[in-house]
């Protein structure tokens, strides 16, 4: 998370999407470098991780928002 908010900084002059704040533009970016989709397999009835995987959710801006979680099941 550090590295990322170092990588693409809060309030930089050069965005000029920052109607919301100055954590507006930067969180745009952000969401492009950490995925906004995923597909993981499903094997009887879990997740299909392996030992050190994990399933992880940013928020990439400081005010709070409503979100919301989409799950998309496929298959037999």
């Amino acid at each position: 998370e550090n590295y990322i908010a170092k990588l693409v900084l809060d309030g930089d002059p050069a965005y000029r999407h920052d109607q919301e704040g100055p954590d507006d533009m930067a969180a745009h970016i952000r969401s492009v470098l950490t995925q906004s989709e995923i597909t993981i397999p499903v094997q009887g009835g879990r997740l299909a991780l392996g030992t050190w995987q994990g399933l992880f959710l940013w928020e990439h801006r400081y005010q709070a928002h409503r979100r919301k979680l989409t799950v998309t099941l496929t298959g037999l």
